[in-house]
């Protein structure tokens, strides 16, 4: 209950301090019923930092910009506006609400042909492309406006576009390609002095010598990192980068290291009021002191983690909610005024209205009592003409469905017909195969008296029977009337194998019909050994799973 009351407090506090920041925010800007051009771009760059610590504050700003920009016919300024509440969106989740603003705004830097707007608008549309799942969009948008910054010489634009597409690279796993375009975006950036975008690029470079292995590297470039955003005295980029340099020294084995800079990230980020930092740093002390054994700190760390967790997810759940209330309590006004300028305009038509009415009434009474007459005589032969049409129609379908049903019944005889003739072939088969074979057997014992007399002329015989096993016609009659009978088992076997030979095909057919191992022995003309050998490589060519039976998996075919 106590840590239930302080999330409240902690979301009226911020309900409050954003509603007060919003009144001094605007309390000279609302007291002009109109501003000038500087000042709405003024406004426009102060909305940007306005943007992740209240805004519902920003959405309001802007949209108010918007609606300025649009009556002042300022194509540029509502494109600007359109590109922050994407912004807005994106930072909240709300995908679909940014890509539309997004796109509003590339709508109008393409027909203003502000190339720069565009290439920062379309880098902007990746990354929320990129965040929703949608890596070849974010791609292709990442493209033109390289294509856009690079035809236009902007090197801020070109070096940002890198990053981009390096990070979308070390998505895929595509390191060398990520580095590629990660060193690319560090040479732009040093070029035209930006120290925060190297500090990052760096960022970047470590991460992805991280995941390769790399991990002295991958601590060089993290300290370039700490050393750029140590100078310019960004507390926050320093936070992160902190922490990362702990994960570097946790997996190479050096957690006192670790837990040395994971500290720093701690410090900085209690300093900060960094909620999402303090969580992390919290995290990564409890995996460090796990590592070392230290398991009621390691336990402590993560319980804070997890505590602090819930509650930046409860606080971003109520920004979340004051943002949408504020969407909604804007679009409700708004629709509010529209809906009274409608209903001023519908008063003034309603007298006009009323009287055409009473005419037209006098007038349709009329028509309607004479139409109603004639229409009741056409109900009454369009019904007897319809009970006539409905009496044939039931009787063509009853001699549909009667021969149907016949045509149904003799292919079920002739089915049935050659079901029957397959078993009678397939006895016919055995028995004839089980002759040969007694009759080989018999023979093979006289040639093994070594009567030298008979022994060539049984010789030749028994060659002459075996070649009868293996060159038999009637396996030609056996597979067309099998087909007949299972007529999709051999089409649905090719989807599974399409590499069986003609003796593994017969294999199969037997096994579909369930057929005991002497019936198929005798019928392959092989033995009892030689048939489990043929089965064991039929098996390893089908797709059986260990554990199932190969005939049971033949006969669901």
């Amino acid at each position: 209950m106590a840590q239930k009351e302080k999330l409240i407090r902690k979301g009226l506090w911020f309900a409050f301090s954003s509603g007060i920041l919003f009144l001094l925010f605007l309390f000279g800007f609302r007291n002009h019923p109109e501003t000038t051009a500087t000042e709405r771009t003024d406004l426009l760059e102060r909305t940007e930092q306005l943007i992740r610590h209240h805004p519902d504050s920003a959405y309001m700003l802007l949209q108010t910009l918007l609606k300025e920009a649009g009556s002042s016919k300022e194509p540029l300024t509502a494109g600007v506006c359109h590109l922050q509440i994407g912004q807005i969106f994106y930072h909240y989740g709300n995908y679909s609400q940014s890509v539309a603003h997004h796109l509003r705004a590339e709508k109008i830097f393409r027909e203003s042909k502000d190339q720069e707007k565009l290439g920062r608008s379309l880098n902007s549309l990746g990354r929320v492309y990129y965040a929703n799942k949608q890596p070849d969009k974010a791609a292709a948008l990442f493209e033109e406006a390289l294509q856009i910054n690079t035809s236009i010489r902007s090197k801020p634009g070109m070096a940002l576009t890198y990053g981009n597409i390096g990070h979308l690279y070390e998505k895929r796993l595509a390191y060398d390609s990520a580095f590629m375009f990660q060193q690319m975006a560090l040479a732009l950036y040093a070029e035209v002095g930006d120290s925060l975008g190297m500090a990052k690029i760096y960022e970047n470079m470590g991460s992805i010598f991280e995941d390769r292995g790399r991990f002295d590297t991958a601590l060089h470039c993290f300290e370039q990192a700490l050393l750029i955003n140590s100078r310019n005295r960004d507390e926050i980029a320093q936070i992160e980068v902190l922490n990362n340099l702990g994960d570097v020294y946790r997996k190479t084995g050096r957690y006192d290291d670790g837990i040395r800079f994971t500290r720093k990230a701690l410090a900085l980020a209690l300093k900060t009021q960094s909620q999402n930092g303090i969580a992390s740093a919290y995290r990564d002390l409890g995996r460090g002191f796990e590592l070392l054994r230290n398991f009621d700190s390691a336990y402590y760390y993560n319980e804070r983690s997890r505590s602090l967790v819930e509650q930046i997810y409860s606080s971003t759940g109520n920004r979340q909610i004051a943002l949408l209330e504020t969407v909604y309590e804007f679009e409700k006004k708004n629709s509010q005024i529209a809906r009274l300028a409608l209903d001023k305009k519908i008063n003034n038509l309603v007298t006009l209205a009323i009287s055409l009415v009473v005419i037209l009434l006098c007038v349709l009474g009329a028509v309607v009592i004479s139409r109603q007459r004639m229409r009741i005589r056409n109900e009454k032969a369009l019904n007897q003409q319809n009970a006539h049409l409905y009496e044939k129609d039931r009787e063509l379908m009853q001699a549909e469905l009667r021969n149907q049903y016949l045509e149904e019944e003799k292919l079920r005889s002739v089915l049935e017909s050659r079901s029957k003739e397959l078993s009678s072939h397939t006895l016919h088969l055995i028995q004839k195969n089980q002759l040969l074979e007694e009759l080989r057997s018999e023979l093979q014992k006289m040639v093994a008296e070594e009567k030298r007399d008979q022994k060539k002329q049984l010789k030749a015989l028994i060659q002459k029977i075996s070649a009868s096993f293996s060159q038999d016609n009637y396996w030609d009659d056996f597979r067309a009337i099998f087909d007949e009978v299972h007529q999709t088992f051999f089409t649905n076997l090719k989807q599974h194998a399409d590499n069986l030979t003609p003796a593994e095909l017969r294999l199969v057919a037997l096994l579909r019909m369930n057929l005991s191992s002497a019936d198929m022995s005798t019928l392959l003309g092989i033995s009892q050994d030689s048939l489990r050998v043929a089965r064991y490589r039929l098996r390893k060519k089908l797709p059986v799973a260990e554990g199932e039976s190969l005939t049971a998996f033949i006969q669901n075919l």
